[in-house]
């Protein structure tokens, strides 16, 4: 294999640019294994007292991811999440105002495969979301397991992630006051394993519980599709049926996480490792409210309000909002009702800005 090496006369900007990225990748993948390997050593060497303590602290804090978090602005705020957005580049366009006195959730689509766009927009201030959005707190929801990790829990929530179990996001979305933004990567785990430049099949149609909860709550729902975000990585063949695919999914079965065995560029050289490629990547998304179960005719299309992140500053006008009202007990039908209304939304979304960011005409959402 032919490697291609990086000039070394690169200004230094984009030499930190990668090192921002780097270390990211290095918390996506590593941290926590440092983290439980630090505790240990901690607990087995003579300073024992303090992973009791940090122990005794754990148990206190148990509920913590559960019940909002603990966000900090000073680490969402470092300098490094700058030079991480620089390298995409990505950027956070407002085009609407969203009433601070609602909560929202935010399906965030594709997965991808280590989730950058929702991760740089969503958890970091790099693309000035509280100064866009004021009186938004936005929370990305990610598996209950890493929370269990001591050190890197803390870490993790500091730039607002939470659990993304039930209670998790009913907490966030329950909040009378308003404020609360929840993302999620509504294809999960799962959809990881499809995460390749062109794919667009997307895991939601059997994605309902997120649906739900918007219902019972009277949260805003609003479809997010973020264009570039497969093409961040290569991953190995692995089509449904293969051997590696079973591998993979009996050990997402037993751990509750996919492994998909993605590469991309290195460090000083363009021909293979673990760092994303520089493809832009663009966010765009529209708010919604949820259905009203009663009325049947409320999906027609049109009106500007949404949000856009993208790298050109481009604005972009989406759908209009559905009209609201809280369900708190929705039957099986207000959920497939919202649950259509939300694809057909989703549909919408890509099929009118895909032209705006390289994608062909040919091309179409499959939801599995």
């Amino acid at each position: 294999m032919k490697i291609e090496f990086a000039p070394l006369n690169i200004p230094l900007r984009r030499r930190l640019q990668t090192a921002a990225v780097l270390q990211w990748v290095f918390s996506f993948l590593a941290l926590a294994q440092c983290c439980l390997a630090a505790f240990v050593l901690l607990a087995l060497s003579d300073w024992w007292i303090v992973a009791l303590l940090y122990a005794g602290w754990l148990w206190l804090d148990w509920d913590t991811p559960t019940s909002g978090g603990r966000r900090s602005h000073w680490i969402r705020s470092w300098t490094v999440w700058d030079y991480f957005r620089d390298y995409f580049p990505l950027t956070l366009v407002k085009t609407v105002d969203l009433d601070p006195k609602k909560n929202y959730i935010f399906g965030f689509h594709p997965h991808g495969v280590l989730v950058a766009g929702a991760f740089g927009n969503f958890c970091t201030e790099a693309t000035g979301f509280s100064q866009l959005f004021p009186g938004l707190r936005s929370h990305l929801l990610m598996l209950p397991f890493w929370f269990r990790v001591p050190f890197f829990r803390d870490y993790i929530m500091c730039g607002g992630l939470v659990s993304s179990s039930k209670s998790s996001l009913s907490h966030l979305v329950s909040r009378p006051e308003g404020g609360n933004v929840a993302v999620i990567a509504v294809g999960g785990a799962p959809e990881a394993l499809d995460a390749r430049p062109g794919a667009l099949t997307l895991q939601v149609k059997n994605r309902k519980g997120f649906i739900k909860l918007a219902l019972k709550h009277g949260a805003q729902l609003v479809p997010v599709f973020s264009f570039g975000e497969n093409e961040l990585f290569d991953q190995m063949e692995n089509p449904v049926g293969s051997p590696l695919r079973r591998l993979q999914n009996r050990l997402q079965n037993i751990m509750g996480l996919s492994i998909p065995l993605f590469h991309a560029r290195g460090v000083f050289q363009y021909s293979f490792g673990l760092i994303p490629y520089r493809t832009p990547v663009h966010t765009v998304g529209t708010p919604h409210t949820q259905l009203i179960p009663e009325h049947e005719n409320l999906v027609e299309p049109g009106g500007t309000k949404l949000f856009v992140s993208d790298w050109k500053s481009i604005l972009v006008s989406v759908g209009k909002p559905i009209p609201v009202s809280q369900t708190p007990c929705p039957s099986s039908e207000d959920i497939e009702r919202l649950h259509s209304v939300y694809l057909q939304s989703l549909t919408e979304l890509f099929e009118q800005h895909k032209k705006a960011y390289g994608r062909g005409e040919q091309q179409h959402l499959t939801f599995i």
